[in-house]
C-alpha cells in the first residue's frame, strides 16, 4: 500500500527494502521503472497531469527529499524514511556488480556519462556499463535502439524531472531493459562534475542547502519546498 502525499503515492520502504525490490525487478520479465520524487517534483505533479500519471505509474516510487518525510508526517501518514535516488542507485550497482547485470547511462551533457561510466566501473569492480548517451537528443527512436542493441538490464535515465519520468513511461518497454531509474543530476555526481554534499549534510537531510550555497541561482526552485509544506499543512486541515 502506498502513502499518498499530495497526490503522489510513495512506497513505504527503507533503503534496504527498496534496493531488494529493485534487484527483484531487474530480474523479472517485462519493463519496470523507478522514480525518486522530491517536493519540487510533487509540486510539478500537482499542476501537470501527465507528470503525475508518469510518477504514480512507477513500479517503485521512492521518497527522495527530506521534505517528503516532513510532509508525510504533517499529513499523519509517516514514511519509514528517506530513500535518496543516489543511494538507491549505489545499492543497485553493488548488487549488479555481484551478479553480472549490465547498465546503460542516459543523460547529462556530452562526455559526462562516459566519465561517469569510467568512475563507476572503478568504484564497483565487476559492474558492466553496456553503453552511454548524453541527454541532448531530439528523437527518441535512435536512443531507444541504442539501448536495446546494448542489451542493458538497467538504465539510469538522467534527463531531469518530469521529462525523465514521462520518457520512461513512454519508452521503457521498447528499450528491452528490465529496470529504468529516473535519477535527475546523478550522472554529474558520478562523473565528478558536481561534488555531493558532505556526509553531515546528507545525514541531516540538508543536501538542498549545500546545493543552494554552491549555486544560489537554484533559489527559485528551492522555494518549492516551503510551498510544498504549506500545501501539506493545508491538506491536513481539510
Amino acid at each position: 500500500m502506498r502513502i499518498d502525499v499530495l497526490g503522489v503515492g510513495f512506497d513505504n520502504m527503507t533503503m534496504e527494502q527498496a534496493v531488494a525490490e529493485g534487484v527483484r525487478l531487474m530480474s523479472t520479465a517485462g519493463a519496470h521503472y523507478a522514480v525518486t520524487p522530491n517536493p519540487e517534483i510533487v509540486e510539478i505533479c500537482r499542476e501537470d497531469e501527465e507528470a503525475r500519471s508518469a510518477v504514480n505509474g512507477g513500479d517503485l516510487v521512492l521518497a527522495d527529499g527530506i521534505g517528503i518525510i516532513y510532509g508525510a508526517k504533517i499529513l499523519g501518514t509517516p514514511l519509514k524514511g528517506r530513500v535518496t535516488g543516489i543511494g538507491f542507485a549505489q545499492g543497485l550497482m553493488e548488487r549488479m556488480a555481484e551478479n553480472g547485470k549490465t547498465l546503460f547511462l542516459l543523460g547529462a551533457k556530452p562526455g559526462v556519462a562516459e566519465r561517469a561510466a569510467e568512475n563507476l566501473q572503478r568504484q564497483y569492480p565487476g559492474l558492466r556499463v553496456a553503453g552511454t548517451h548524453d541527454g541532448y537528443f531530439q528523437e527518441d527512436g535512435p536512443v531507444i535502439e541504442e539501448i536495446r542493441a546494448a542489451g542493458a538490464d538497467v538504465v539510469f535515465v538522467c534527463l531531469g524531472a518530469p521529462k525523465q519520468e514521462k520518457w520512461m513511461k513512454r519508452n521503457g518497454g521498447a528499450t528491452g531493459a528490465k529496470l529504468l531509474v529516473g535519477l535527475g543530476g546523478c550522472l554529474d555526481v558520478f562523473s565528478g562534475e558536481v561534488q555531493r554534499a558532505p556526509e553531515i549534510f546528507q545525514k541531516l537531510g540538508l543536501e538542498w542547502l549545500h546545493r543552494l550555497v554552491k549555486n544560489p541561482s537554484r533559489a527559485g526552485r528551492m522555494m518549492k519546498l516551503p510551498l510544498f509544506l504549506v500545501h501539506a499543512a493545508g491538506e491536513r486541515k481539510k
